[in-house]
């Protein structure tokens, strides 16, 4: 429609144009002729619609149109080339089909780079929210979206061995419960029958009594060991997690850190420093040591008084030394050889959310990766050193 418009309008103005502009020159010529100038002696070069200017003789034959004016009482035709209009809209149309073509062509690439990456995974959200989680990826060579599906695929792979395990340890748990729950009752059933015996005077010597009692003793303690299996299983329920060994640079754990809570602290208003210290390798898992650190960070956010959160480093033997110190403090010294147990909470934690496991994941990941975390107390805070092998 545009193109249609564009057409008249312009050919109705190059019809205008051409007849005002060989008139105007007509005019020209026709002034300096009546100056007194010789007609030999005007070039036509400067009047590019006028052909030709002759002294008129009625019936002569011409090829282009032409107009007959009066010049000083004798009459010249001025002949002239009128411009073609065609010509200039098939110029014109040519122009906009070019770029009618590209703008298509544009739109087309940017519909197979930008749009059907989109549709070919539009339900992928709602099929993994749903728990469908072997709904299958399209490749996708597109290099602003082959990043971006691969990551999803990586997510919906690592979603699915989770689920996966998880069903694994739940089958094991079950299984578990159900034979300790079956082994249990023996000794509460000899308990049972001790007591009982006891109660009615069936053991009328001192001498029965005491076995009777040392019988009870005996199941109880085996009544203690299967609860520690059950939670020596619980335990190794929250720490069935993989650690890769691997090398990766002291800078790119920091970073890590500094991308995730730079911006947090700095809206809580808590002053973050990080000391400048030269890249090296240590040895460990990125993903696990990130999440040492993370959970880490996290423990002095809650735990301190909001004032100040400092990482610093020390180097000893073939280890480096990464100190998280957070200002404020609310326990003794003598809960520190207790932190990194599991389940553990310390006296300042009444108010704050928890499990008591956070440290105790960072203990035994850093034992996994050859390393060790401890905690000591310092002036006006609290430090946790994670100790790092360097390679």
């Amino acid at each position: 429609m545009f193109i249609a418009v564009a057409n008249v309008y312009l050919f109705r103005y190059q019809q205008n144009t051409n007849h005002r502009m060989y008139r105007v020159e007509i005019s020209r010529i026709v002034y300096r002729m009546e100056e007194g100038q010789a007609l030999k002696n005007i070039d036509l070069a400067d009047y590019p619609d006028i052909v030709s200017v002759k002294p008129f003789v009625p019936g002569a034959d011409e090829r282009y149109d032409s107009m007959v004016e009066e010049v000083n009482g004798k009459l010249y035709r001025f002949s002239y080339r009128e411009k073609n209009a065609l010509q200039n809209l098939r110029v014109m149309n040519s122009i906009f089909g070019g770029i009618l073509i590209l703008t298509i062509g544009f739109l087309w690439g940017m519909g197979r780079k930008l749009v059907r990456p989109f549709v070919n995974i539009r339900n992928l959200p709602s099929e993994l929210a749903k728990g469908n989680l072997t709904v299958p990826i399209p490749e996708e060579k597109s290099k602003f979206f082959g990043q971006f599906l691969w990551g999803m695929d990586m997510l919906r792979e690592k979603l699915e061995e989770d689920r996966t395990r998880e069903l694994a340890l739940l089958r094991e748990r079950k299984t578990l419960i159900l034979s300790l729950s079956h082994d249990v009752k023996t000794p509460l059933s000899a308990i049972e029958l001790y007591g009982k015996a006891l109660k009615s005077g069936l053991y009328d010597t001192a001498e029965k009594q005491g076995a009777a009692v040392d019988g009870i003793e005996k199941n109880v303690a085996e009544i203690k060991d299967y609860v520690n299996a059950i939670v020596d299983a619980s335990r190794n329920d929250v720490m069935s997690f993989e650690v890769k060994d691997g090398e990766v640079y002291l800078h790119a754990i920091l970073k890590e850190i500094q991308t995730y809570y730079a911006d947090r602290l700095k809206q809580m208003r808590t002053q973050f420093l990080v000391q400048e210290v030269e890249n090296c390798l240590v040895r460990g898992d990125m993903d696990r040591i990130v999440e040492v650190f993370q959970n880490v960070m996290e423990n002095a956010i809650k735990y301190s008084d909001g004032q100040s959160i400092a990482i610093a480093f020390a180097e000893e033997e073939d280890c480096k030394l990464v100190q998280v110190t957070n200002t404020g403090c609310g326990i003794g010294e003598e809960e520190l050889p207790h932190l990194f147990d599991s389940f553990y909470r310390g006296s300042n934690s009444e108010k704050v959310a928890g499990s008591g496991l956070g440290l105790y994941i960072c203990k035994e990941l850093m034992h996994r990766m050859d390393g060790e975390i401890f905690a000591k107390m310092v002036d006006g805070g609290f430090q946790i050193t994670v100790v790092l092998r360097k390679v």
